[in-house]
């Protein structure tokens, strides 16, 4: 009995001890450090568009591709707007949840990606590209959003989306 009064104690001042918020803190600043390590090795994409277009005028998207990192890193240019256009790599919709349809060619691709499919960004630079998105999207007067759907293919990350107004 005497064995189990001072177990008893010792197993809570340890479950105490064990979840105290030090304990948590410095396992947040872990899981912040780890993710900002991972991001820190990926390459980052934007897309700006200017907020209004003229319907039936050319509707030029800027593609930038950002290497934060201290070495050369690669992305592969398919489904990207550093090829011609090949596949349906954005999804734009209207405020009413139309999506604009795609009526450019879709290429067939051999697997994995030949070496001339990569493109190479020195450590610290950004590549930039401009595409007409009227040549391939058929874009009516009305606000549409613009998101990049293909990062599993090129491995660049892009999280934001852009809005356009077309009039």
């Amino acid at each position: 009995m005497k064995i189990f009064k001072l177990i008893l104690p010792a197993l809570g001042l340890l479950l105490f001890v064990a979840c105290s918020p030090t304990t948590q803190n410095s396992e947040k600043i872990a899981a912040t450090a780890n993710a900002d390590s991972t991001t820190d090795t990926t390459l980052v994409a934007t897309m700006s568009i200017p907020a209004v277009s003229a319907a039936n005028a050319p509707i030029e998207m800027t593609f930038t591709v950002y290497n934060r990192t201290d070495s050369v890193k690669t992305f592969c240019k398919w489904h990207t707007p550093f090829e011609p256009l090949m596949s349906k790599y954005l999804d734009i919709t209207s405020t009413e949840g139309e999506e604009a349809a795609y009526k450019g060619p879709m290429a067939k691709r051999i697997m994995p990606p030949p070496a001339d499919s990569y493109v190479s960004i020195k450590p610290k630079d950004s590549l930039s590209v401009k595409v007409d998105l009227s040549k391939a999207y058929d874009i009516k007067p009305g606000s549409y959003v613009v998101r990049y759907n293909s990062q599993s293919i090129s491995g660049l990350s892009v999280t934001d989306s852009v809005r356009i107004s077309v009039k």
